[in-house]
């Protein structure tokens, strides 16, 4: 499991199914049709945003660099968490700003039946290896793994994985041996 240390903004844990976008994450857009016009299956309704349009975000681990756009952004996350349209978490690669932080501490406080977890500062590698699909874990320590397709196999069987890991360093023999050897040659 590769694993990225970042900040937590609000904690919790969860295990989800990755959706991912290197570009800007225009909030009002991307829930405008899951808030105004009830689309259940929350797909992005940015049509700017090439790596998300029309996907669902709901129940996601939503994978980004930054929020971009209106400074209603807080608020749209506030109103996607209360209405039960929330992505399962949101993880940046860049720190959150602070209206997104704001919604997301908002809703993290006010509203008791949803949990969606933040954490920023993954860094550009974070998400560089995170592709759609794949499986990531957060945990309360703002500890983020990402399951490979191998790994992910085995989690759903229940089976644990055993891993062993060798170092290779170059055969030795002992002075004695070596020694011996010479003497019998």
């Amino acid at each position: 499991m590769k694993q990225f240390q970042g900040r937590v903004i609000t904690p919790g844990e969860v295990t989800a199914e990755a959706v991912v976008t290197t570009e800007g994450f225009n909030t009002l857009a991307s829930f405008q049709n899951a808030l105004q016009f009830g689309d259940k299956e929350v797909k992005c309704g940015d049509q700017n945003n090439k790596d998300l349009y029309g996907k669902s975000m709901l129940g996601k681990a939503l994978c980004l660099p930054q929020t971009i756009g209106s400074t209603t952004g807080g608020l749209v996350l506030y109103c996607a968490c209360a209405l039960e349209k929330n992505p399962a978490c949101m993880l940046f690669s860049n720190p959150i700003d602070s209206l997104a932080a704001a919604g997301a501490v908002l809703a993290d406080v006010w509203v008791d039946s949803v949990s969606m977890p933040v954490v920023d500062c993954l860094g550009d590698e974070f998400l560089n290896y995170v592709k759609d699909g794949m499986k990531i874990t957060i945990h309360e320590n703002g500890i983020v793994g990402i399951m490979t397709g191998y790994e992910e196999k085995f989690h759903a069987l229940g089976t644990p994985i055993n891993r062993c890991e060798v170092v290779c360093k170059p055969f030795v023999l002992p002075a004695e041996e070596k020694k011996q050897q010479e003497e019998e040659a």
